[in-house]
């Protein structure tokens, strides 16, 4: 495919040691080679090498840049295009004024996510490689960029394109028998379609088991702290973030709104939100506080509900039991090193069957115990990336789910002893849903829409 030649700042804005401009396109190298000065003009050394000039601005003769620049050449590059990456020093007057060099000789700036874009159009990568290229960058834990690691390496597209071929060898069959009906008859064409649906409906399932744990690595878990004041919420975001994010104090009610942070609790990304303590309160900031508390109750994946264990329960705290009924929760007796007056044996009883820990987050006691909990709330204990491919993308899922059920309705019509033909249809639907996760069958409009959620430079 013909393409202008695009380029980006591939780094992160802000001042750092290094930022890289990539340029891509078949005028790649004559563009960089109008305004670098080094040993050897660019358009004359190997592939794959790197080397050391300056810019130099062709209107001024001034020099612009010190540079070390990566050549390398079509088609083995991460577009299957003619790439130039210039290395100058961070900041960002320096990098824009690089940018700019480039733009003024031809190149233009690429969209959001065009370079992978191209190396999709390119044949370089499939679709769902392409994703997999989107959540590498925004894996939060290792466990994640394991998951998105796989992704990338193909591993979701082999065994997909396994099970469209599988399909397909059905298709062709039931093709020979309509064709040709006196070679195969269409009692043993049907017998085969069964046992072909049925091994592609058992693969697709063993995908979709992995959807929750795949979604928690891609997106995190929403986990609310909650608790009525002062019983050790800000404490316990700040054990678990491993830094005084939150102020902690001994007057009640001192967190009025809604505190965000990221963690890693053993690879599972933990979107902490510590809320304002719950309680009935006259205060018009702290009301407003505790109603967004919540709400954020409402939409967590994971609570986590603190209890004074030196005090005796409370009705604040029994109401607490009754919001988390049904959610995904862990109970957490704090301040076990005061004098104990909770009564542990009525906690157990509202917590049911969730898991109770005792801690003492001014000690940091307790925390070992409670990411390990986490971690087999939502993980099987033992099962790492490395014997899974999780499915971790909302569009796979969704897919495999109607591949799967146009199976199911390929094999009910089998049972029912409908024509052949006709149950084609359904095993055709099938094998061209699945194809929509590489790529194979998908609108330009979908495409534009994925590529543009990737930042500028990739």
């Amino acid at each position: 495919m013909d393409f202008d030649t695009i380029a980006a700042i591939s780094t992160p804005t802000g001042e750092g040691a290094i930022a890289i401009v990539r340029i891509s396109g078949d005028k790649a190298l004559s563009i960089a080679d109008a305004f670098y000065k080094g040993k050897h003009s660019l358009k004359d050394v190997d592939t794959h090498t790197i080397h050391y000039g300056h810019l130099v601005d062709p209107q001024t003769e001034e020099p612009v840049e010190e540079v070390m620049v990566s050549v390398l050449h079509a088609p083995k590059t991460f577009t299957k295009e003619d790439v130039v990456e210039i290395n100058c020093h961070g900041g960002l007057v320096s990098v824009n004024k690089v940018l700019d060099l480039v733009l003024s000789h031809g190149a233009r700036i690429a969209e959001p996510g065009e370079f992978t874009k191209r190396a999709f159009l390119n044949g370089r990568i499939d679709l769902s490689q392409a994703e997999g290229v989107m959540d590498l960058i925004r894996a939060k834990t290792d466990r994640a960029m394991n998951a998105a690691l796989k992704q990338v390496d193909g591993r979701l597209s082999d065994k997909v394109r396994r099970l469209r071929q599988k399909l397909l060898e059905t298709v062709a069959n039931v093709e020979v028998n309509i064709d040709y009906p006196e070679y195969d008859a269409e009692s043993v064409t049907l017998e085969r379609l069964r046992a072909h649906a049925k091994e592609v409906r058992a693969e697709i399932n063993e995908l979709l088991a992995t959807a929750k744990q795949g979604k928690i690595l891609r997106e995190g878990l929403a986990t609310a702290i909650i608790g009525r004041p002062n019983v050790g919420k800000s404490s316990l975001m700040n054990s678990l973030v491993h830094e005084n994010k939150a102020i902690v104090t001994d007057v009640p009610g001192t967190t009025r709104d809604v505190l965000e942070e990221y963690v890693n609790v053993r690879g599972v990304p933990l979107r902490l939100i510590d809320t304002a303590g719950i309680r009935e309160t006259e205060d018009i900031v702290e009301k407003i506080g505790v109603e967004r508390s919540h709400q954020v109750l409402k939409e967590a994946d994971l609570v986590l509900l603190v209890i004074n264990s030196a005090e005796r329960l409370t009705d604040e705290d029994e109401a607490l039991f009754q919001a988390i009924e049904g959610l995904n929760a862990v109970v957490i007796l704090n301040k076990t090193d005061l004098d104990q007056k909770v009564d542990a044996g009525r906690v157990k009883e509202l917590a049911q069957e969730r898991p109770v820990i005792t801690a003492s987050l001014l000690k940091d006691e307790g925390i070992e115990e409670l990411e390990q909990v986490i971690s087999k709330l939502f993980f099987e204990e033992g099962v790492e990336t490395a014997d899974l491919s999780y499915i971790s993308n909302a569009r796979h899922i969704g897919l495999l789910n109607q591949a799967k059920q146009s199976i199911d309705e390929a094999l009910a019509a089998a049972e029912m002893a409908v024509p052949v033909d006709m149950v084609q249809i359904d095993i055709t639907r099938a094998w061209e849903q699945l194809g929509e996760i590489v790529g194979e069958n998908v609108h330009d409009s979908l495409i534009d829409q994925l590529f543009s959620q990737f930042c500028l430079g990739k």
